[in-house]
């Protein structure tokens, strides 16, 4: 069973998205954006409902003209989640969809135009009790500050910020969260830990434009990781071009790697070779595919041989170690019961769901005793 982080968070302000804590002692929470045509009701609600049976807590709705403003109310009666209105350009669809019931709007006031039409927002926000995400960008940097520097570069991308907090701060407005993304990882990763430094409110982290599910997981990981390992990131998005749903499981893989956030099964795989017992790759895929459902945490090996096996299986709730004709499933790291190979699947299966009905139920014994 996996050990508590280590990892000593930034300290940040809280605010809250919807239901949703953000910074502060709050979990590092994981969202996704729709890429459905928001004036599409049905199809967007459904897509928001996949979002949150895989365990969103936030996602961003785009809302690019009035009438995608109408169908975000309709929307947001019929979505459980919060959801955030991303908007750009026209001030006057950021007062149009708070009014609409939107939770957060993000906004990238370099685009919104005038402070005076920023400052309409803010009282929009102030108005409805919402905050306000600040989104700067390294592909939409001032022109000013790309004259000033040449190209984009953390100071550029810090200084594009916090000509944007300022305004804010004009207002004593302080319910905000910020993110300040590129594409390339290391800008990303420099621009963020700089304005850690400069400011309190949450951070919102993600590389921009990463790439397809494969080359955008990995340059995600590896920008976000070094983050969260510095202790800065309060919430997450992880940008692929691929299912929406896909960004919400890398996210949290994320978090449950560094033991930062734990939802759903940590699963430890060998990647199998020539020792393997059993096909684990087959065993693997149809395992995530059934259990995906489970939102408890629960570290699950799977082994395919006793190189390994017994020491991998021994620290998991539920554990498999691979051996010919029969493989060993461990239950909280003791040797529970021999299976024949071709019942894998169907047995781990029942042990995880029984070990979750199990820690479910002492869950709710100790809130019912507190």
């Amino acid at each position: 069973m996996s050990k508590k982080s280590e990892i000593k968070r930034r300290v940040s302000k809280k605010i809250f998205v919807g239901s949703v804590g953000v910074g502060g002692d709050s979990p590092i929470s994981v969202q996704s954006m729709t890429n459905t045509d928001t004036e599409n009701v049905i199809a967007t609600i459904e897509q928001i409902n996949l979002l949150d049976a895989a365990g969103a807590d936030i996602v961003r709705v785009s809302t690019p003209t009035l009438k995608s403003v109408e169908a975000f109310k309709k929307i947001k009666k019929s979505t459980n989640i919060p959801l955030v209105a991303d908007i750009h350009f026209d001030y006057k669809i950021a007062i149009a969809v708070a009014k609409a019931g939107a939770d957060c709007l993000r906004i990238n006031p370099g685009n919104i135009g005038s402070e005076d039409k920023v400052n309409k927002v803010i009282n929009s926000a102030i108005d409805h009790n919402i905050p306000i995400r600040i989104g700067v960008n390294a592909g939409s940097l001032e022109k000013k500050l790309q004259k000033k520097y040449g190209e984009p570069c953390p100071e550029a991308l810090v200084e594009s910020a916090l000509s944007h907090v300022e305004i804010l701060a004009k207002k004593n407005f302080e319910n905000f969260k910020l993110s300040i993304k590129a594409s390339d990882i290391d800008l990303m990763t420099e621009s963020y830990r700089l304005i850690a430094k400069e400011i309190d409110q949450p951070l919102h982290l993600g590389l921009t434009e990463a790439g397809g599910l494969r080359s955008g997981t990995v340059k995600s990981s590896i920008a976000i990781s070094q983050l969260l390992k510095d202790g800065i990131g309060d919430t997450l998005r992880v940008s692929l071009a691929a299912d929406p749903v896909d960004e919400i499981k890398v996210g949290f893989d994320i978090l449950k790697s560094l033991k930062l956030r734990k939802k759903g099964i940590n699963f430890i795989a060998c990647p199998s070779c020539s020792r393997q017992n059993f096909d684990v790759i087959k065993t693997m895929n149809e395992l995530e595919r059934r259990l995906e459902d489970i939102k408890e945490s629960i570290d699950v090996a799977v082994i395919g041989c006793y190189v390994n096996g017994p020491g991998e299986s021994k620290a998991a709730h539920i554990g498999l170690t691979g051996a010919n004709p029969k493989s060993l499933i461990y239950v909280d790291g003791l040797p529970d019961k021999k299976i024949s190979n071709d019942e894998i699947i169907d047995q781990i299966e029942h042990r995880v769901r029984t070990k979750v009905k199990e820690l479910s139920s002492k869950k709710e014994k100790l809130i019912a005793s507190s």
